[in-house]
């Protein structure tokens, strides 16, 4: 038995919760990863794992054991790194989860310079604005606006979003400028509803202006999950939308959305990385956060911030 390749066949078992889908992402057998597995636990005379037809569950010495595995597979693959090239450019598969627009609007185009100055580094990038499983679906890191959500991740703040509202002309033409936010939440105006994933519920924006303090719902026609799709609805004249200035600028350049309340501010919404606490940061998901951090101060600069303005 290949002591290190049962081990890792033994974490991947955990953390998919799947002999199949382990063998899947270790490119391995089913029948080969079960066979590294249960020689692993006649070797510590320990059993890891609760199988039944339906799932896999962890013992309780299973998730002690797993802990040290993860770290020492960490130390493992960080020794095989300051030993060869990929100390100067790290190399390996990297999975990674990022809202849709980020992704086609500032990721997708920037990854090229990574790519070239990590040439060893294979990106797969879920693209999406749904909550993820980091362990389940075996993540490395997510980048997420607004609350990180689940407080057992470790989460960077790596920008901060400016927001705006926004409507287009067409839209405008045919119910008229609302002259105050709350105006959106009676007809003829409307919204395009903006779905939380984690809740189903359509996200409001809180807007001030002096002294005044409004949160505005609205009333919508359409919600959408999605940030590309909200940005389309809205664009297409359904109704008036939040957005952070990335994604609004080169609509505004092109005269398809035009600003509201310009008087107003919206405070800025920021914008996360997570990870699992057991995950080990090793070379190729840090040089990723510091590439995220660096086109993040280009794009959503950190500023003083004291919470996001959407909210279910």
């Amino acid at each position: 038995m290949d002591r290190f390749d049962a081990m890792l066949a033994f974490a991947r078992v955990v953390e998919t919760r799947s002999f199949t889908q382990a063998a899947q992402t270790l490119h391995m057998s089913k029948t080969t990863v079960t066979q590294l597995v249960q020689q692993l636990e006649a070797r510590l005379r320990v059993k890891l794992l609760n199988r039944t037809t339906r799932k896999v569950n962890v013992t309780a010495d299973g998730a002690a054991y797993y802990e040290r595995v993860v770290r020492l597979l960490a130390d493992m693959d960080d020794a095989e790194t300051s030993l060869t090239r990929a100390s100067a450019v790290p190399r390996g598969r990297l999975r990674v989860d990022v809202p849709s627009p980020l992704a086609r609007m500032i990721l997708a185009p920037a990854f090229p310079a990574f790519h070239a100055r990590y040439p060893d580094i294979q990106v797969h990038m879920g693209v999406s604005d749904r909550v993820v499983d980091l362990i389940d679906e075996n993540v490395d890191c997510v980048v997420r606006g607004g609350d990180p959500g689940d407080p057992s991740l470790v989460a960077r703040h790596v920008g901060d979003l400016a927001i705006g509202l926004y409507a287009a002309p067409a839209y405008l033409a045919r119910v008229g400028r609302p002259v105050h936010p709350k105006d959106l939440e009676a007809a003829p105006h409307q919204i395009v509803g903006f779905l939380r994933s984690s809740t189903g519920r359509i996200l409001s924006c809180a807007l001030q202006r002096g002294e005044e303090h409004v949160q505005v719902l609205g009333r919508y026609a359409i919600a959408m999950d999605d940030g590309n799709a909200y940005l389309a609805a809205g664009v297409a004249g359904l109704g008036a939308l939040w957005l952070p200035h990335y994604m609004a600028a080169p609509h505004l350049a092109r005269g398809e959305l035009v600003p509201l309340f310009e008087d107003w501010s919206i405070a800025p919404m920021p914008l996360y990385l997570a990870f699992p606490p057991n995950r080990h940061v090793g070379a190729r998901l840090r040089v990723f956060i510091d590439w995220v951090v660096e086109l993040m101060a280009i794009h959503a600069p950190l500023g003083k911030t004291r919470g996001h303005p959407l909210s279910s």
